[in-house]
């Protein structure tokens, strides 16, 4: 999946590039902080002239609750929440020149430990919009495994998505993976590259890497694939959007796989 956070005015290049390399998932946010929605949009625009329809492509985006976001809210922050959300929503299908989504994410939980009457709040909300078909999935992002377990109990639609920041150090993020896979979730690994720069320097991933005769990043990519992962990236670089996609051209082998999942660790 190809990320759009902070990509600032290159947005609509960048992702008409990274369509043209191969991708066919998108990933964006109501959120201008960190992302340009409607810049993505542009660039569906484009590409549909160029002869990549919407319907080829899986787009997902997300809600981003007043503490995410500066004064430039997509939505009354006076509102209750529930309107907030559809508010949100609308103006992401304006955006994006569509009237559906394939994904829709909550970007996270109001606080770090439980869910709070806020989020219940919110993702009812986002429960309807998958009720009304105009969300083919629904998601949370930024989740803690204490949160998404309480969200599969007692939710009335568990998640289908959970995108996570995944952090070597921290066993790629396990629990919440292991929940996942219980509950038959896609979990989208963001950052894999960033927040692990420390493990492109050990010598025995560079030597893996020689190995399977693949990049760094590729090795990286590759085994997030092999242990459930769907990953993102947001490289800006063409020749990388390329290589990136390349990563499913060769296997792992179990005992590097082991390895490399505890590496951080």
């Amino acid at each position: 999946m190809y990320g759009t956070a902070w990509k600032k005015e290159a947005t609509t290049r960048l992702v008409q590039e990274a369509v043209a390399a191969g991708f066919t998932a998108i990933d964006t946010a109501n959120q201008l902080i960190h992302y340009q929605e409607a810049l993505v949009g542009e660039a569906l625009l484009e590409l549909a002239k160029q002869g990549t329809p919407r319907d080829r492509l899986f787009l997902q985006t997300k809600f981003t609750s007043a503490s995410g976001q500066d004064h430039r809210t997509p939505y009354d922050p006076q509102a209750d929440l529930a309107t907030q959300v559809q508010q949100s929503f609308d103006s992401s299908l304006a955006h994006l020149h569509t009237d559906y989504v394939d994904s829709y994410v909550l970007h996270g939980p109001h606080y770090r430990r439980g869910l709070a009457a806020e989020d219940w709040e919110v993702w009812a909300a986002i429960e309807h919009l998958y009720e009304s078909g105009r969300a083919k999935m629904i998601g949370v992002s930024n989740v803690t495994a204490e949160q998404l377990g309480l969200l599969c109990e007692r939710a009335a639609h568990k998640p289908m998505v959970v995108q996570n920041r995944c952090y070597a150090a921290l066993g790629w993020d396990q629990e919440v993976r292991e929940i996942c896979r219980a509950h038959r979730i896609i979990y989208q690994g963001f950052s894999l590259l960033t927040a692990n720069r420390e493990l492109f320097a050990e010598p025995e991933v560079r030597a893996m890497a020689a190995k399977y005769g693949m990049g760094l990043a590729q090795l990286v990519f590759r085994f997030a694939m092999q242990i459930g992962m769907l990953p993102l990236t947001g490289t800006t670089n063409l020749q990388h959007m390329k290589e990136d996609l390349q990563s499913d051209q060769f296997t792992i082998a179990p005992e590097d796989l082991q390895r490399l999942e505890m590496i951080g660790m």
